[in-house]
């Protein structure tokens, strides 16, 4: 372990070094000032190279010393994100107990008393030393976690698919995750220039346990669409998947909800299944009513039965369809309908413009909560006339 002594003071520094190499601390550096200790931690930062790793770990801290005090060196310790972990133990010949107060606001984890008493200043070193090494331990813990975290977001992303934009139709997502990973997901398939299936899905929770959720369903919707299922048997085969994990704790039980839709350009049918989600939209080309896509059936993953009724919509050329999840409705005030009502209005508005999407993701919520946004659209294009 590596002490820093800082003391204006050459006796008190030579007593202190003494006290702590005879105890088996070998380590030991010293400082003669609060700017001397800036510049050997730097130092010793820059030698490193690692930004993660402090190479000291503790610094026994004179209050009073010319120029820059204690008390000011520990705030600016605090200041500066490298250094503020290390564990400051104060050392003071006064007995004002506002100036050890104000000393440990600023950021002193203890204090020894002079004429020091070797005991007490071991039994202090050794607490300090032990904090400081389940705080690197937990340092060192969260920064494997944030590495795997990245690494999760980066796989979630690379499942989702890209933007389509073919002879008989556009499709595009606009998504935003409201952590590093998301419960929120979509997919589709084109089975040929005419038909394409689509899902949208939003499982229940955030962080980790919702994602896993997720990039489950999207490998099952994956292999489910390539099979040409109908959106009805889609969702029941996800239901039968997820209702197939165990849990460990009975009270939690993960499930989605989802919409799931084939459209046949060709036909101009579109056929859906909605297990308990906000309702898709069909957002008529001529100005006309904007239909919706209403739930016809329960959650995915609640039942080991999942009774879904399928449902038609006609699609004509012009003709855009929107699928989203529930995080856009934290965006106006009002009970479900009128939240339902208000994103209705704006995407007849401006949804057809990339901009006015976009937006919609980055608006801040009025509840305050944090929930991922997604948004799916696909334009029915009309056809050319041939020559």
């Amino acid at each position: 372990m590596n002490i820093l002594i800082v003391d204006d003071n050459p006796m008190n520094v030579m007593v202190v070094q003494e006290m702590l190499k005879r105890s088996g601390y070998e380590e030991v550096s010293a400082a003669n000032s609060a700017e001397e200790m800036f510049r050997l931690l730097r130092a010793e930062l820059e030698s490193s190279g690692d930004s993660h790793r402090m190479p000291t770990d503790l610094i026994l801290l004179d209050l009073m010393m010319p120029n820059m005090d204690g008390i000011q060196a520990c705030r600016l310790l605090q200041q500066d994100e490298k250094l503020r972990d290390i564990p400051v133990i104060m050392v003071t010949a006064i007995g004002d107990s506002r100036k050890l107060a104000e000393a440990l606001d600023a950021g002193a984890t203890d204090y020894v008393t002079k004429p020091i008493n070797k005991i007490e200043l071991l039994a202090r070193i050794r607490s300090a030393l032990r904090l400081k090494r389940e705080m690197d331990w937990h340092k060192e813990r969260d920064l494997r976690m944030r590495e795997e975290l990245d690494l999760a977001r980066q796989v979630q992303a690379a499942v989702l698919p890209q933007t389509l934009d073919e002879e008989l139709y556009g499709l595009q997502a606009f998504f935003r995750a409201s952590e590093q990973l998301a419960g929120d997901l979509y997919a589709w398939h084109a089975f040929d220039r005419s038909r394409i299936t689509v899902a949208v899905m939003d499982a229940m929770g955030h962080g980790i346990s919702s994602s896993l959720i997720s990039m489950f369903s999207a490998s099952v919707l994956k292999e489910a669409m390539r099979m040409h299922l109908t959106p009805k048997r889609i969702v029941q085969e996800l239901n039968r998947r997820l209702c197939q994990l165990h849990y460990e704790n009975a009270l939690v039980h993960y499930y989605c909800t989802g919409i799931c839709a084939t459209v046949d350009l060709e036909r101009g049918v579109l056929e859906y299944v909605n297990a308990g989600h906000p309702p898709g939209l069909v957002v008529r080309a001529g100005g006309g009513p904007t239909e919706t896509m209403a739930a016809t059936g329960a959650p995915i993953g609640l039942f080991e039965s999942l009774d879904v009724r399928t449902e038609t919509i006609a699609v004509h050329p012009g003709d855009a369809v929107y699928f989203y999840t529930d995080g856009l409705l934290d965006l106006f005030p009002g009970d479900v309908e009128a939240k339902k009502a208000e994103l209705i209005r704006r995407i007849e508005l401006g949804g057809a413009d990339d901009e006015t999407l976009r937006q919609l993701l980055l608006q801040p919520s009025l509840d305050r909560r944090s929930d991922d946004r997604c948004i799916v659209r696909m334009v029915a294009k009309a056809k050319e006339a041939k020559a």
